[in-house]
């Protein structure tokens, strides 16, 4: 059931996998952060003004699962239990899935296809996590754009540094563009995905090849190191935590052997490469690094456009119909795909940066 704003978000759907031991101390501590959320609405106490105790409570436990499960001994046994208890909205996505021939991935197709594009879509977490979430994220897009989704499974990190995310990433587009002409994909990511995707079109740069119809960052990472404010400040209103981005950065380039300014998308000129569409929350931590990758690519000459909703956090998409924001987030990727999938189309209305 869709939602008219943040007041009336409530969690629907709870989503169990992995060991019996794990599901049920998931699900203690969703409980105890659930209560205590509760108690400190009822006292006033709120993590932001227009978010009912659910959203709160959706935020927090995420926050500790991933605190728990990146500061776990063994990292594999942290993605199992950050994947132990998902949240979910009751969303339905018609949208069937098979694994993909010759690569490892997996190939999403709407029940209803309306577009002509084909997505390539890099998955969040921090180039670590690759859960259920993941998936979901996939069937959401799949579902709301109408259009094919191929979703690779990129080795992670910290047992795979770079350059294994990069190679895989240029491995993903010649497995895609040896079927689909270039100017029919659009690439999307979100969070870590968004930085594959943003450092995917200089790879195909570097290497010649064409470039893709368009690419979509959704809250994209732009840079490894620690850059703008919020990357600290937005830690109470947020589920990823300025350290956990910095920690991200040092599994992914541990000894440092190719640096910050070579991993970061900020670092690089955009000019000339594929448009780019940004969307980010205001409540993120991520949010300065992501408007000023957006102006600085924008001085470079670059055809970026970002979208800011300030009363979101990271990764808002997925609330989907339980927000407005995310719904109409997700209405304006759509557009943005129609429009420039089209021949001589262009992202109007989606210009520069844009409080939406």
């Amino acid at each position: 059931m869709a939602k008219t704003g943040n007041e009336d978000i409530n969690v629907v759907k709870i989503v169990y996998s992995g060991p019996l031991a794990l599901r049920l101390r998931s699900l203690a501590k969703l409980s105890q952060i659930a209560i205590a959320t509760s108690i400190r609405h009822a006292l006033g106490r709120r993590m932001a003004d227009d978010w009912d105790a659910n959203m709160e409570t959706g935020i927090r436990f995420v926050r500790h699962q991933f605190t728990a499960a990146m500061r776990h001994r063994d990292i594999a046994q942290g993605r199992e239990l950050f994947d132990s208890l998902q949240t979910q909205t009751d969303d339905i996505y018609e949208v069937t899935s098979s694994a993909a021939q010759g690569i490892s991935g997996r190939w999403y197709d709407p029940k209803h296809r309306e577009s002509e594009a084909v997505l390539l879509y890099f998955h969040g977490g921090g180039y670590t996590f690759n859960g259920g979430v993941s998936g979901r994220f996939a069937q959401m897009l799949s579902h709301h754009t109408g259009a094919r989704l191929f979703a690779p499974d990129y080795r992670l990190t910290p047992e795979h540094p770079h350059p294994a995310q990069a190679d895989d990433a240029i491995n993903a587009w010649n497995f895609l563009a040896a079927q689909v002409p270039a100017e029919k994909i659009v690439v999307i990511g979100d969070s870590a995905g968004g930085h594959m995707a943003l450092m995917l079109l200089q790879s195909l740069k570097a290497q010649d090849k064409p470039q893709p119809a368009l690419c979509i960052g959704l809250c994209p990472w732009t840079d490894i190191g620690d850059r703008g404010s919020s990357l600290q400040g937005n830690n109470p209103t947020d589920l990823v935590q300025g350290w956990m981005a910095l920690q991200f950065g040092k599994w992914l380039d541990p000894d440092q052997a190719f640096g910050r300014e070579a991993l970061s998308p900020i670092s690089h000129d955009y000019s000339g490469l594929a448009p780019l569409y940004l969307q980010a929350g205001g409540r993120e931590v991520l949010r300065d690094m992501i408007i000023e990758f957006a102006q600085v690519q924008k001085e470079n000459g670059a055809d970026v456009s970002l979208d800011l909703w300030p009363d979101m956090p990271h990764d808002f998409q997925a609330y989907d119909s339980m927000t407005t924001s995310s719904t109409t987030a997700l209405t304006r990727i759509r557009h943005a795909i129609d429009t420039h999938i089209a021949a001589g189309g262009s992202l109007a209305g989606l210009q520069d940066i844009t409080i939406v």
